[in-house]
């Protein structure tokens, strides 16, 4: 198993994942920089440490439709770049093939889904990415977010039902970018201690109701947000994010969807600028039907 590294060093690095690790003695840590993306020639997907068997689910398919949650705000409409394969990219190396591929919930839109916690702190790094990635979209694409939750020795369980609850309130838009804000630069909703570097005592992690109190700044009662977060139509999200995540073969986060039909990670991609040019090419060549 590898040796842990501190935590917060994700904020020291320029890349790094949280990986889905089945040993639940610690956080979770960043994987390796942009300096050293994977080489990896097999259909596994990069990251700190590889999943127990995260292709087992491929033969299903789950729906999408009440797992995603569109981009926070839409973004101007940008032109479509025309798609050209100048071996930039290689497929088994810097992107993998989703195996069988996965249904998509947007009819004629080519779907771009990042895989993401709150409580991931390489999320929270990769998040002003995302947004660039949001925004350089293309008219006939669009942006989702899938919830995961395999990190429970860090909460995770919970940040997933406050983002389902918060989907299916309608507030992802209002709430996604001050969330990252309240578990990492507030700590309002963080289940480190953020000074000292270590994790909180677990009977003094965030809990769904003092998520319901950050959430009642945005339009909804504590109580309608927790009746929310507790229903059985928030249960069932939770469980279909996870079994989706399963057939994707992810591994770790953050990890980028594109359509049901091909994933990749900022290691793979090589970086984060490298994670918005691969965005865009992959969704070029879905436009095109290569």
């Amino acid at each position: 198993m590898l040796k842990r590294l501190p935590f917060l060093c994700a904020a020291l690095l320029a890349l790094a994942a949280c990986s889905h690790d089945s040993d639940t003695s610690g956080p979770a840590q960043p994987a390796v920089t942009a300096s050293t993306p994977a080489t990896a020639t097999t259909a596994a997907p990069a990251g700190a440490m590889t999943a127990a068997t995260p292709a087992a689910a491929s033969s299903a398919a789950p729906a999408a439709a009440d797992t995603t949650a569109d981009a926070a705000e839409p973004a101007p409409a940008v032109a479509a770049a025309p798609f050209v394969d100048n071996g930039k990219w290689v497929e088994g190396k810097n992107y993998f093939v989703i195996e069988p591929a996965q249904p998509t919930s947007h009819p004629g839109k080519i779907e771009v889904t990042e895989v993401f916690s709150y409580g991931c702190p390489a999320c929270n790094g990769f998040h002003a990415t995302v947004d660039q990635i949001a925004s350089s979209l293309p008219s006939n694409a669009v942006m989702n977010y899938l919830a995961a939750s395999f990190r429970p020795d860090e909460n995770w369980p919970m940040y997933q039902r406050a983002f389902y609850a918060a989907q299916a309130l309608d507030l992802v838009g209002k709430t996604h970018d001050a969330m990252f804000d309240a578990v990492w630069k507030s700590g309002e909703l963080s289940t480190y201690n953020l000074k000292a570097g270590d994790p909180k005592p677990k009977a003094a992690w965030p809990t769904i109701d003092d998520a319901a109190k950050f959430y009642a700044k945005y339009g909804v009662t504590a109580q309608e947000f927790t009746g929310v977060a507790n229903s059985f139509a928030v249960n069932t999200r939770m469980k279909r994010a996870d079994d989706l995540m399963k057939a994707y073969g992810v591994d770790s986060t953050p990890t980028m969807i594109i359509n049901g039909k091909y994933r990749f990670t900022p290691i793979t991609a090589g970086g984060f600028a490298q994670s918005i040019e691969l965005t865009q090419w992959l969704v070029a060549k879905e436009a095109a039907g290569k």
